[in-house]
């Protein structure tokens, strides 16, 4: 019995030993679409149409001898035909997850006093993502109105997300092939921390999880964001909200982000008025990438 690292795919209609994989590369973060890319060979099919494969369903599967490490399930989004030697066919492959589909679609549209949960569930469910949880630790309350001009469903569901303070990512099972797309307000409802040895020595045959490799990045990002709004109920109102950054030591204080009209007329329940609250979230957005660090190794089990 073998007890090596050895890699299947999978994809709807075709039969499950279809393709063999020569290699594979896996880019996921939070808030951010995942992208798989395979490079593949075929003895069965030496000539696929793309209807075949493209729009399809795939389903990777990384074993350890009989042991399942991890799965990642999505939506075949790029397909290329390669060399032919009459014996074998080499294939290249892209996957993406299901909501890859929601930067295929433009839109102009208003919401009228929908919640958050309700915004994204219509873009989500228009879009055939079907899959997927929200994990809120706080109310999200009504918006008076909401509107999408001219971007695409991803990227105004990226924009209202991070207004809310929300993040997503795709939760991968491990024991079947379900996988599903979360939405979160709170780092609360991660997994829990836990050590993974280091081992720089990438040619040395290892049978436990490990990383190789860590980079630490940092870059310069917006200082600050200033919000401003009116309403003509109160036409003396200020309406203006300021937030500073953090960790800003190695750049200057001078890249604000202006934004006029914000939500601060939109009650919110919150301890913080809407404004000074929408302020201090839109700040986190635009300096989430502040500092980042990069983690490489042969760890299938890892998320």
């Amino acid at each position: 019995m073998s007890t090596g690292l050895r890699f299947t795919l999978e994809v709807d209609g075709l039969p499950p030993d279809a393709f063999a994989v020569v290699s594979f590369h896996l880019t996921q973060s939070l808030s951010s679409l995942f992208s798989l890319d395979l490079s593949l060979v075929s003895q069965q099919f030496l000539s696929l149409e793309f209807a075949q494969v493209l729009d399809k369903m795939a389903y990777l599967t990384v074993w350890q001898g009989d042991d399942v490490q991890r799965r990642v399930k999505g939506v075949v989004t790029w397909f290329e035909l390669g060399e032919n030697d009459k014996n074998q066919m080499l294939y290249s492959m892209k996957v993406c997850p299901p909501l890859w589909r929601t930067g295929l679609r433009q839109n102009f549209r208003i919401f009228q006093n929908e919640d958050i949960e309700s915004i994204l569930a219509t873009i989500l469910k228009e879009n055939g993502v079907t899959e997927w949880s929200p994990l809120f630790s706080e109310p999200h309350p009504s918006r008076e109105f909401c509107v999408q001009y001219g971007e695409t469903d991803y990227d105004f569901l990226c924009r209202m997300a991070a207004e809310e303070g929300i993040f997503f990512y795709e939760e991968h099972a491990q024991k079947s092939t379900d996988q599903s797309l979360v939405l979160c307000d709170t780092v609360r409802y991660l997994p829990e921390s836990f050590e993974i040895p280091w081992n720089p020595n990438t040619r040395t045959e290892v049978s436990t999880l490990c990383i190789s490799q860590f980079r630490y990045s940092a870059q310069i990002r917006p200082s600050s964001v200033v919000t401003k709004d009116y309403t003509f109920k109160r036409p003396g109102w200020a309406g203006r909200f300021d937030q500073e950054g953090q960790y800003q030591d190695y750049q200057r204080t001078q890249y604000e982000v202006y934004d006029y009209p914000d939500v601060s007329r939109v009650p919110t329940g919150r301890t913080l008025p809407a404004g000074r609250w929408m302020a201090g979230e839109t700040t986190q957005k635009w300096r989430a990438e502040q500092a980042v660090l990069r983690r490489y190794g042969r760890d299938g089990e890892l998320r």
